[in-house]
């Protein structure tokens, strides 16, 4: 069945799949809806008819990004039998869905270096902040099982499991090697667990 005749819905989620698409092999701020349109043989007056605009249209891609990363989490965090554990099988969901979908980061980037105030903005801390706050749970459940150091700063253990995901995609991006994320990924989060276990 072409673009042209999914339900609605459908159409939807298609065109925010192709967006994330486009945003893994272009500048995202670049993407034009004729663009997009193009991708799905479709004309922009049928994109216009499910998003009334492009800044409609990012804002349901940060909702898509937000509701199946945030899912993956939970799925990867759910079998682990501890916290650090989860943490673990976190970080590497997290790496997983960047390699599998590297429009995303991208997109996430360019939304938060904007100076004003968007809802696909909004969205994007909205998702860091719940991202956050996942870790900061695990962290707390793992000094409650003796097995993260007492004595950590937990707000800086959080910003640093975060900053070391976005500075591994940061690097990848830069060196244009996707790749590299999950060449790299184990030993960075093997010292990041290290710096927060408790020691005997």
């Amino acid at each position: 069945m072409g673009a042209r005749h999914l339900p609605a819905d459908e159409r939807r989620s298609v065109t925010v799949e192709t967006v994330i698409a486009l945003a893994g092999e272009q500048n995202p701020s670049e993407i034009t809806t004729a663009a997009i349109a193009a991708r799905m043989k479709l004309t922009q007056g049928a994109l216009f008819r499910h998003f009334p605009s492009k800044d409609a249209l990012w804002t349901a891609v940060m909702e898509w990004v937000a509701e199946r990363l945030m899912a993956r989490i939970e799925r990867a965090v759910a079998d682990a039998p501890a916290p650090l554990d989860a943490l673990r099988a976190m970080f590497l969901a997290h790496v997983d869905f960047v390699l599998e979908h590297p429009g995303v980061p991208r997109m996430m980037f360019g939304e938060l270096q904007r100076a004003e105030a968007s809802a696909p903005k909004r969205m994007a801390q909205t998702l860091i902040r719940r991202y956050g706050e996942r870790v900061h749970a695990l962290l707390v459940a793992g000094q409650a099982a003796g097995a993260v150091a007492a004595d950590i700063d937990l707000d800086a253990a959080t910003t640093l499991f975060i900053g070391t995901i976005q500075g591994l995609v940061m690097q990848s991006l830069l060196a244009g090697e996707p790749e590299r994320i999950s060449r790299e990924a184990p030993a960075v989060l093997a010292l990041y667990l290290r710096s927060v276990r408790s020691h005997p």
